[in-house]
C-alpha cells in the first residue's frame, strides 16, 4: 500500500498537470441551487444519508467539523455540521453545488480520495490551492458493490492544521458501512430475481452484468449487448441473451470461443476479435500485453504496479478493464484478470520464431518495437529484450532480405552495424546498397 506522502505527491503532480490555479479563492459552482434537490433525489446515496448522518454528524459537530457527501464527480450534494465551520465553508465553496474534484481545486480530501480510490487525509499546506491551507479534511470513496463504480465521497472537514488520527478510520468505516448496506440490498434483490426465475435454466445475469445464478460464474461479470444477441462468457464460450425485464438469461452455445489476435509490435496496436478489427489505445494495449505475457492472470494491484509503479491506482485499472471489456466482450476474465479463449500475438509469434531460427517469420512479423510509446517498466524490459534478440539474430545469421527488412524498422533504420552488413553482402548496383550508404553518411 502506498504511503500518505506518496498519495499527496502523486495528487500534486496531477493538479499541476491539470493546470489548477493555486490562487483561486473558491471551488467552482456547477449546480444551480434549484437543481440540487433533483440531483439528490436521483442519487444512489440518497437513501443512505440518515445512516451517514447518524454515524458522523454528532462527532463532526462536537469537534467543530462538517460532514460533506458528494457525487462520483466530487460535486457536493449534502453537507451538515458545526454552524461556524459551515459559514467558513460558504466562503470557499465547500457547500452544496460546488465542485471539489482534483481537476477543479487540486489536492484535497474529496477529490484526491475519489482519484485514488482510498480514504485520504489532506492537512493544511498539503492542499494545492492556498485558500485551503487553513483547512484539514478526510475523505473516503463509496463504491457500488453491484457495478464496482464509485458513487461518491463522504468527507469530514474542519478549520485546523490537522484532524484527530481516528478521523481517517471513522470516515473509512462510514464509507464501508454504506457499502455494506448497498451490498445487503443487492443480495436481497438478487434473491428475489433468482426466486422469480427459478424455473429457467441457464445463467441469470443482473442488469449490471453480474452473474447471479447458474454454473460456476456466479459473482463474475459479463458485457451485455445493448440489444438482444450474444454474449461471450468468462471462459470464452458464447451465449444467447434473453431480456427478462429485471435481469437477463444467457444460454450457452456449443462451439469454439472467439479467437483474439493482438498486433502489438510497431506504433499502431490493434486487436482482431470475433471477425472485427479493434484499434487499441495505448493503455488498453499495455494491459493486453501484460495479460498475454502472464497467462495465469494478474490482479488489479499487480497490473497497476506493472504499469505505473508505486504511483499506480488499482481503481484506474478496474475502470480501464471495464472499458476494455466493452470493446472485447468476453476476452478478459476476472479474479484474477486474464485472457480467455485462443489468444495469439505478434510478440509471441516472433519469440517462437527466434527460438527455432525462423528468420523469415521474424522479419515478416517484427514491424518495430513493442509499444514504443509505453513507459511501463515491465513493457520497456520486454521491448528492449526483444529488440536485442531480433537484432542479434539478424545481424549474425540473416541474409540480405532479412537485414533489409530489419533496416525498415525504427530500431534498424540508422543502425550502423546493420547498414554496413547490408553493404558488404549486396552488389554495389543494388538499390539497397545505395540506400544503406546514404543512411550511413547521415548517421555520422
Amino acid at each position: 500500500m502506498r504511503s500518505r506522502d506518496m498519495i499527496i505527491s502523486a495528487s500534486w503532480r496531477r493538479s499541476l498537470a491539470a493546470g489548477v490555479d493555486r490562487g483561486v479563492h473558491a471551488a467552482p459552482l456547477v449546480y444551480d441551487r434549484t437543481d440540487i434537490p433533483a440531483a439528490r433525489a436521483g442519487h444512489p446515496l440518497h437513501d443512505l444519508m440518515p445512516l451517514l448522518r447518524h454515524t458522523l454528524l454528532q462527532i463532526a459537530d462536537e469537534a467543530a467539523h462538517i460532514m460533506v457527501v458528494t457525487d462520483a464527480d466530487g460535486n457536493i450534494l449534502w453537507r451538515d455540521g458545526h454552524s461556524e465551520v459551515l459559514r467558513q465553508g460558504d466562503r470557499i465553496g465547500l457547500a452544496e453545488g460546488f465542485a471539489w474534484a482534483e481537476s477543479a481545486v487540486g489536492t484535497n480530501g474529496i477529490g484526491t480520495a475519489l482519484a485514488d480510490g482510498v480514504p485520504t487525509s489532506v492537512y493544511g499546506e498539503q492542499h494545492h490551492i492556498e485558500i485551503l491551507h487553513g483547512w484539514s479534511c478526510v475523505g473516503a470513496p463509496i463504491v457500488d458493490p453491484d457495478t464496482g463504480a464509485v458513487l461518491g465521497c463522504v468527507d469530514i472537514s474542519g478549520i485546523a492544521s490537522s484532524l484527530p488520527p481516528a478521523t481517517v478510520a471513522l470516515v473509512g468505516a462510514a464509507a464501508q458501512l454504506a457499502e455494506s448496506h448497498l451490498a445487503l440490498r443487492m443480495r436481497e434483490s438478487d434473491e428475489r430475481i433468482r426466486t422469480r426465475h427459478a424455473a429457467r435454466s441457464g445463467l441469470l445475469v443482473s442488469c449490471s452484468g453480474r452473474v447471479i445464478a447458474g454454473e460456476r460464474f456466479r459473482g463474475e461479470r459479463v458485457s451485455l449487448p445493448s440489444e438482444g444477441g450474444r454474449v461471450v462468457l468468462p471462459d470464452g464460450r458464447v451465449g444467447d441473451v434473453e431480456f427478462l425485464g429485471d435481469s437477463y438469461l444467457v444460454n450457452c452455445r456449443r462451439g469454439a470461443p472467439p479467437r483474439l489476435t493482438l498486433t502489438l509490435l510497431g506504433g499502431s496496436p490493434f486487436a482482431e476479435y470475433s471477425g472485427r478489427r479493434v484499434t487499441l489505445s495505448l493503455r488498453h494495449a499495455e494491459i493486453l500485453t501484460l495479460l498475454a505475457t502472464h497467462p495465469r492472470g494478474l490482479t488489479a494491484e499487480q497490473l497497476s504496479f506493472l504499469l505505473y509503479g508505486d504511483d499506480g491506482n488499482p481503481v484506474t485499472i478496474r475502470a480501464e478493464i471495464h472499458r476494455l471489456r466493452a470493446q472485447l466482450p468476453g476476452a478478459v476474465a476476472a479474479k484474477p484478470y486474464r485472457l480467455v479463449g485462443e489468444v495469439d500475438t505478434d510478440l509471441q509469434t516472433v519469440r517462437r520464431a527466434l527460438s527455432t531460427g525462423d528468420l523469415d517469420t521474424v522479419v515478416n512479423r517484427y514491424q518495430g518495437p513493442l509499444l514504443p510509446r509505453s513507459e511501463s517498466f515491465e513493457i520497456r524490459r520486454e521491448r528492449d529484450e526483444l529488440e536485442a534478440r531480433v537484432r542479434s539474430e539478424i545481424l549474425g545469421k540473416g541474409n540480405a532480405t532479412h537485414l533489409w527488412s530489419y533496416a525498415q524498422t525504427s530500431g534498424g533504420h540508422d543502425d550502423v552495424a546493420i547498414l554496413e552488413r547490408i553493404m558488404s553482402i549486396v552488389p554495389a548496383d543494388d538499390h539497397r546498397h545505395a540506400a544503406a550508404s546514404v543512411r550511413l553518411t547521415h548517421s555520422f
